[in-house]
């Protein structure tokens, strides 16, 4: 080899060295000091950098992957932190059918042996009857692609449904309620009000000790949203002494159920009841009997889910000791945001305050928990001179209330100020002793609502500002961005404006997207 040839490899052995160094470098967003060495696996040149101890220089080493594998992780990603699952369940669930239908793979003979056997050995009443023949091969017929997803999520959460049910003497395959409810998104809310995992109403997360705040949403919180589940469910049990009734009063209320147990002159078994039962209910067992038939058969019916790339129980939780943005985390340890906001899904804004006497925690992967604690102080540091640099102030924290002294103004009548608090106008009237609908304007009324309101003296006059450049009316989403990290961009737009403004129901955004930017 002549000295031409020793240069040349020189040449291209540190550029190699230094491009590998220079990816980290970019996705760190800052300058790195640390070793880099060239190996040969597999017959390629890959660069390594050894992690030093210092935050500073905390990164991962950086190594090549097949475009394809990474195509499909990426593809799970979006599957796992942005599923788009819950409108699907939720119009499956109200729109229900019982028309006789087509599916040659399921016999009846087939189903009728297949649910003798899950009747057997589950505490529901799955006995055969044609309209949950109906709903199953509907559901297997038209909804597999969705089913299989939902297999896909389960994985990640079951674990932690079941832990808690046998914790709580709960039958497990209460936790199929979980994928009827939500679809098993964290972050999911309906149209009136319900949110989580479980779907809680906010007057009944309260109830269960779910607190909500500007900050935090506990109702969105997978772990303590399925104790007050499971608690809530315990107390439906022991009234109705029946899971299908504690079920469909989990959905409707105890006093819908009762109304139709009268209605049907006696009955208490749900079938009998169900033509009583408001539209979403009488189609909420049927899902969830055919939900638990496919998932216990879905060997039967070529279903074929795929892993997470982590269970829950490789996770854990650090309680922090500041205020600190996922943001923040996300460049400090290198994680991707989606991946901490799916872990952390009950902050509403992506920052973790800090309230004295308050256990806010962040969870992390669990190869991530020991850097963390090993580099705790740096990252408190670096995140709190970014936070003191910040030209607009955070938001103040405040409890959201569910009891409101409100003013009667021009214009106002029962049912508007019913349906702004998510109540209903027999309750108004009772919780202030109201003998027919006539209002005075300046009258106050008492209101316990189901829906957050926030104590407007609280916030700050920089809080309440709705102010946008007219000229930047559309804001077009670019890699890396976040509701949050969007809405410090401009004075006087939240991450709420930006949800209501387009439509968002989640925390997922994509690079193109078109944001509105106000109101118009």
């Amino acid at each position: 080899m002549n000295k031409y040839h020793i240069f040349l490899f020189s040449f291209l052995f540190l550029s190699i060295s230094l491009t590998g160094q220079e990816q980290i470098d970019s996705k760190q967003h800052k300058v790195v000091k640390d070793t880099t060495k060239a190996i040969k696996i597999k017959g390629e040149l890959q660069a390594i950098t050894i992690t030093p101890t210092s935050i500073k220089d905390s990164v991962t080493y950086v190594v090549k992957d097949h475009p394809r594998m990474s195509q499909f992780d990426s593809l799970w990603k979006q599957e796992l932190y942005n599923s788009d699952l819950y409108d699907t369940i939720y119009n499956s669930v109200t729109t229900l059918k019982y028309e006789p239908i087509e599916y040659v793979d399921l016999p009846t003979d087939t189903l009728k042996a297949r649910l003798k056997e899950l009747n057997a050995r589950t505490p529901f009443n799955v006995e055969y009857n044609p309209s949950l023949e109906s709903v199953i091969k509907r559901y297997l017929k038209y909804r597999h692609k969705h089913l299989e997803r939902l297999m896909a999520l389960s994985e990640f959460y079951f674990p932690l449904f079941e832990q808690e049910l046998d914790n709580q003497n709960i039958p497990l395959e209460i936790k199929y309620l979980a994928i009827v409810e939500s679809a098993l998104k964290p972050r999911a809310k309906s149209r009136v009000g319900a949110t989580g995992l479980w779907q809680f109403m906010f007057g009944t997360g309260k109830m269960f000790g779910l607190e909500v705040s500007s900050y935090v949403d506990e109702r969105m919180d997978p772990i303590m949203a399925t104790k007050a589940a499971c608690k809530y469910l315990a107390n439906l049990y022991k009234v109705f002494g029946d899971w299908d009734l504690a079920l469909a009063s989990y959905n409707s209320g105890p006093g819908n159920v009762t109304k139709a147990i009268r209605r049907s002159g006696g009955y208490t078994n749900y079938w009998n009841i169900r033509h009583n039962l408001p539209r979403e209910t009488a189609g909420y067992l049927p899902a969830f009997l055919a939900t638990m038939y496919i998932f216990e058969y879905a060997d039967k019916h070529g279903f074929k889910s795929r892993k997470p790339e982590f269970a829950y129980f490789e996770t854990d939780t650090i309680r922090v000791k500041q205020m600190i943005s996922l943001d923040q985390v996300s460049k400090y340890m290198n994680i991707d945001i989606e991946e901490l906001q799916f872990l952390n899904p009950s902050y509403k804004l992506d920052i973790i305050p800090y309230v004295k006497d308050e256990d806010y925690v962040l969870r992390l992967p669990l190869d991530k928990i020991g850097p963390f604690v090993a580099n705790e102080n740096q990252i408190y540091s670096l995140a709190k001179t970014e936070l003191d640099k910040r030209e607009k102030p955070l938001p103040k924290y405040f409890e959201a209330n569910d009891r409101v002294r409100y003013r009667v103004r021009s214009g106002d009548f029962l049912g508007k100020i019913a349906r702004k608090y998510g109540v209903r106008v027999s309750q108004i009237k009772k919780w202030n002793g109201l003998r027919s609908n006539n209002l005075r304007i300046g009258q106050r009324l008492t209101i316990h609502a189901r829906r957050p309101v926030v104590n407007k003296s609280q916030k700050t006059t920089k809080t309440m500002t709705k102010v946008v450049n007219n000229s930047s009316e559309i804001y077009t989403v670019r890699t890396g961005d976040t509701l949050w990290s969007i809405s410090q961009k401009f004075k006087g737009v939240s991450v709420e404006n930006l949800k209501n403004w387009n439509d968002i129901s989640g925390s997922g955004i994509k690079p193109g997207m078109k944001l509105k930017l106000s109101k118009s």
